[in-house]
């Protein structure tokens, strides 16, 4: 059971569910009526299937690439501790029953968003990662999708404001995953994943990449403030939790470290949460 877990992914789930949280919070700011606990918790156990699921199919996608890296050696599948016939099955399982629980508990648009997420993730990210360090790029797509999930859920439609949730999860994904990349550019080399840390060993591309994109984070995650989806607490508690995430950043983009990449991840997984919180609390103050 224990394998089967690690399979999903838990660490990274929470955080597609906390997102999901948030699209499905603004949601309901325009929805008539009253908040829809039931909906509420379909949104969120569908997401959590469906990105189960995902995770799943995606560890047994990558089952070779896995064992020749160091950090992914240990999983269940490289590791022969479980069955890959089982895992596809296992993972097969969980995104249609999430999907169907999207699609049945929630609405058929939900439904959608959760399934081209998935299929955009696995078919067109996952395979591109073995071709072309632009599969960053077209992962932050799917990477960016659980909010317009949760916006779905909640108002059966996809305004403006949804898309400004997935504009701010689609750019902070990249200082994000360029600092592991940096992190862990043997092990990709090893395993052929041509990340951009791999193509330009020197590190010189991929931290100003870094830096541009916590500074662009910036302007971007002042919009639902711009957008009346905030007020003025957001507006300034955003501007310094940008300005301590893109200080990290140009760190990072001087010095070239890994241990600048560790500042910059920690900074990243610091910076998400907070900014969700800073967004719904002053929601409720307007």
């Amino acid at each position: 059971m224990k394998d089967y877990i690690e399979l999903t992914k838990p660490r990274i789930t929470w955080l597609i569910l906390m997102s999901t949280a948030v699209g499905y919070f603004f949601g309901r700011q325009v929805a008539p009526g009253e908040w829809k606990i039931l909906d509420l918790f379909h949104t969120i156990l569908g997401t959590g299937l469906i990105a189960s699921g995902t995770a799943a199919l995606n560890q047994w996608f990558e089952r070779e690439a896995d064992r020749k890296m160091r950090r992914t050696a240990g999983r269940p599948l490289p590791a022969g501790r479980l069955d890959p016939g089982k895992a596809l099955a296992f993972g097969i399982a969980l995104s249609v029953a999430g999907f169907v629980e999207l699609w049945l508990g929630v609405n058929l648009l939900t439904g959608l968003c959760g399934a081209i997420t998935l299929f955009s993730y696995l078919f067109i990210y996952t395979p591109l990662k073995q071709r072309s360090h632009l599969s960053t790029l077209i992962g932050a797509f799917p990477g960016a999708m659980p909010p317009v999930i949760g916006y779905a859920a909640a108002a059966g439609a996809l305004p403006l404001e949804a898309w400004i949730l997935f504009l701010i999860l689609f750019v902070w994904q990249f200082p994000h995953f360029l600092a592991i990349a940096w992190m862990y550019r043997e092990d990709y080399a090893r395993a052929g994943i041509v990340m951009l840390p791999v193509v330009q060993p020197s590190g010189e591309a991929t931290a100003r990449q870094i830096a541009l994109y916590s500074l662009a984070l910036i302007p971007v995650s002042l919009a639902p403030a711009l957008f009346g989806m905030s007020g003025a607490l957001y507006f300034a508690g955003a501007v310094v939790l940008g300005g301590l995430f893109a200080y990290a950043g140009l760190r990072v983009a001087l010095d070239r470290s890994l241990l600048g990449a560790r500042r910059v991840l920690l900074a990243s997984v610091v910076y998400l949460p907070l900014l969700y919180v800073l967004m719904l609390v002053d929601r409720q103050m307007l």
